[in-house]
């Protein structure tokens, strides 16, 4: 039987059932008053489904105010599938492809996407990256289009800078920067990475200041064909995330705007962070996503044109 048969994916009463039990694993929470296990379920003809009452400031909630999915106007069952599909497809899922499949508007389909990439976003990897004996590869790339792609009379595309840092064996976390000096980097990396790991980078001159400040710094010369030297010195790791990336973006989403390509990285670096590799199935990793959309919000009006 198909994952996607199962009831809440499919039932309004069952999908609310869902969510619950993974964000109240110890009782319903009231948004309100922050009270844990004292509320009721109501269940008169007339109520909405999955509404509460809490017993202690007397207000109703349901398990989605306080999230990204609050004042969703799709069923939450759909919000579920849409979920699932984001997390296991390891390239994403358009917002066309989720409107043929969701039988939603391709409006309602994009802002249902970007709720969903909010709630993937964690901003820095639980823990940090690196330590004793661990090595962190750091490497940046440019998304956009190509300038002998551009139409005659339109102006030449216009490139977008992503540094990368990739723990060997471990977690991944990307950030859009305006530019890849070492003014920019040093701050990214004396932030997110422990300062006893190894870094391994290519052998751009930003990284050299910034590489004595950790246990190690190691790097190979692009420039002069060498990608490994050794089997310990090399950035394929980070260039393998690169890979997945620039095949999701070119091939799936077509087009990522500068305002919005903070949370296209953070869906592939939650999509690699919760990795089969790492023991983490499709489901495991839909529930984790579902776990995070805990106090975020997405209010604005959907005017951008990104797929």
């Amino acid at each position: 039987m198909s994952i996607l048969s199962r009831k809440y994916f499919h039932s309004e009463p069952a999908a609310f059932a869902y969510l619950e039990s993974i964000l109240w694993p110890d009782g319903p929470v009231c948004p309100h008053c922050g009270v844990i296990d004292n509320a009721g379920k109501l269940k008169g003809k007339s109520t909405r489904i999955g509404v509460w009452k809490c017993y202690a400031c007397r207000k109703q909630f349901t398990v989605k105010v306080g999230t990204v999915f609050e004042h969703g106007r799709i069923p939450l069952h759909k919000f579920l599938q849409a979920t699932y599909l984001m997390c296991s497809s390891k390239k994403g899922v358009s917002a066309h492809q989720l409107h043929r499949t969701l039988e939603v508007t391709y409006k309602t389909a994009w802002f249902l996407a970007h709720r969903i990439r909010e709630a993937m976003r964690e901003g820095r990897v639980p823990g940090g990256l690196g330590g004793p004996n661990k090595v962190v590869e750091a490497d940046e790339t440019f998304v956009g289009g190509k300038a002998k792609n551009a139409k005659r009379g339109r102006p030449v595309p216009v490139k977008e800078a992503v540094f990368a840092l990739v723990e060997r064996d471990g977690h991944v976390s990307s950030h859009h920067v305006p530019s890849v000096t070492a003014k920019t980097l040093r701050p990214i990396l004396v932030t997110h990475v422990s300062r006893k790991s190894y870094l391994m980078t290519d052998e751009a001159g930003q990284y050299i200041t910034v590489g004595r400040e950790f246990a190690g710094h190691g790097s190979v010369n692009h420039s002069a064909d060498e990608y490994v030297r050794g089997k310990f010195w090399h950035t394929n790791t980070v260039e393998g995330y690169f890979s997945i990336l620039k095949r999701g973006i070119y091939g799936v989403y077509q087009h990522v705007s500068q305002q919005h390509l903070k949370r296209y990285l953070g869906e592939f670096d939650f999509r690699y962070n919760y990795r089969t590799a790492l023991g983490v199935d499709d489901h495991q990793r839909t529930e984790s996503a579902l776990a995070g959309i805990v106090g975020k919000r997405l209010t604005y009006a959907v005017t951008d044109s990104a797929i």
